[in-house]
């Protein structure tokens, strides 16, 4: 049973989403402050947080900025409606996914199970499909869900690890953003919504940092682009 660990001050908020969770078969914890909710990660394991952004003591992307600097549990931040730079700056630090408060609890649930569906997904590669891609200074192996660039180990989010490894499997071919939302986040792309842009933003850096080469090119209007060549 997937355990879901909610850091959240707002205890009703956290009542409602246990209610809809439990229906779901998924065992629900919250922690009401970032302290605790920091020291509570670190001693009982969970399979998905659910991490607010306004938070007591120590706010949701500090703590995040910390969760990223150990092992990896996929995280889903909660921001209020309107408010783009704790999004984006979600994102960044590695968030797998945001949802915007006031939000319906069948969205939130949709949302988890997407992303632990993501994370199965790493876990349970098919049989069939090629388990090691190679493209000139690039590797991706979906076995034992390394990356390396130039040689050098890439830490991935589960999200990013998919976007890239979908990426990669149609190297020279365009891929719209639609269908990586669809595939990848599990839900249609929405509008305003740069949750997608911000994963390829991220994916791009973590590369950048070994290899000069251009790999993800964006095609305005149509998707994304791996360069099979690597210019």
């Amino acid at each position: 049973m997937p355990k879901i660990l909610m850091i959240d001050d707002d205890t009703e908020l956290c009542q409602l989403v246990a209610e809809y969770l439990a229906l779901d078969g998924l065992s629900f914890e919250a922690v009401h402050d970032g302290q605790a909710g920091l020291e509570r990660i670190q001693t009982a394991a969970a399979d998905l947080i659910l991490l607010d952004v306004m938070l007591p003591t120590l706010d949701g992307l500090s703590v995040l900025k910390a969760l990223r600097a150990g092992p990896y549990c996929p995280v889903l931040m909660l921001t209020a409606r309107g408010d783009d730079i704790d999004r984006i700056l979600g994102l960044e630090l590695g968030a797998d996914d945001y949802l915007a408060k006031p939000f319906n609890p069948r969205e939130l649930v949709a949302r988890i199970k997407a992303i632990l569906r993501r994370v199965e997904l790493l876990q349970q590669e098919p049989s069939h499909a090629v388990s090691l891609i190679h493209i000139n200074d690039l590797s991706l192996n979906t076995q034992n869900r390394q990356v390396l660039c130039a040689e050098h180990p890439i830490s991935l989010t589960a999200t990013e690890f998919q976007l890239l490894e979908m990426l990669m499997r149609k190297a020279g071919e365009v891929i719209s953003k639609e269908e990586l939302s669809k595939v990848v986040l599990g839900r249609r792309l929405q509008m305003y919504d740069r949750s997608l842009d911000m994963h390829i933003s991220n994916i791009r850096k973590k590369l950048a940092q070994f290899s000069p080469n251009e790999k993800i090119q964006t095609l305005r209007g149509s998707g994304y682009l791996f360069l099979s060549d690597g210019h």
